[in-house]
């Protein structure tokens, strides 16, 4: 990472501006579309942290959930999905920092927030995720399982994530994951961390 660069609202913003958004695979990630297709209870409380253009969100407004909230700091983000999700109430669409959102969810969903956070701020993540969660809630979703020669995004590897999720969650599973896009195929691994009251 150029040393130079600060991850901050005014960065994240410039990114959305300039349409420099490569991470962006156009809708919504397949291993995240299959776990959803299993969830039978619609109105559990789901958070999607730094959802970008909020696609997962999207998906479960079609599949039928009923209390969506997404998070992200980027004014100009922020703006597109306001309009875009015009008059569903489903959805609520929230401008701030994760690290200052104050409710619990039964539910998050982890997709490309993680990988674009300082490393530093992993553990505070993590801390972070145990607060937001509901007792017996879930927070689940993609992790790259791979190194980058220019972040963000940052990767990782499972043994580094296993240390650091275990330091707050006692039920904690990664698996390969092998329904990822072409281009991640081998890349990612699918995680569950539950509240220990789960």
């Amino acid at each position: 990472m150029d040393e130079s660069i600060t991850l901050n609202t005014d960065y994240w913003d410039s990114r959305y501006k300039q349409n420099q958004i490569g991470w962006d695979i156009g809708a919504p990630s397949r291993p995240i579309q299959e776990f959803v297709e299993q969830l039978a209870n619609k109105s559990i409380k789901i958070l999607i942290p730094g959802a970008g253009n909020a696609y997962e969100a999207e998906y479960l407004l079609q599949k039928g959930f009923q209390n969506i909230t997404v998070v992200d700091f980027a004014p100009t983000l922020c703006t597109v999905l306001k309009e875009k999700f015009r008059g569903k109430q489903e959805i609520k669409i929230v401008e701030a920092d994760f690290f200052k959102i104050r409710e619990t969810f039964d539910l998050i969903i982890e997709q490309t927030f993680f990988c674009a956070l300082n490393p530093i701020l992993r553990s505070d993540y993590v801390a972070k995720m145990t607060e937001l969660l509901a007792p017996k809630g879930k927070l689940t979703g993609l992790l790259f399982n791979c190194t980058f020669e220019n972040s963000p995004p940052f990767g990782g590897n499972v043994t580094e994530y296993q240390s650091l999720f275990e330091k707050h969650f006692k039920h904690v599973q990664f698996t390969p994951c092998l329904n990822s896009i072409e281009p991640r195929l081998g890349k990612e691994v699918w995680f569950e961390a539950k509240n220990e009251l789960g």
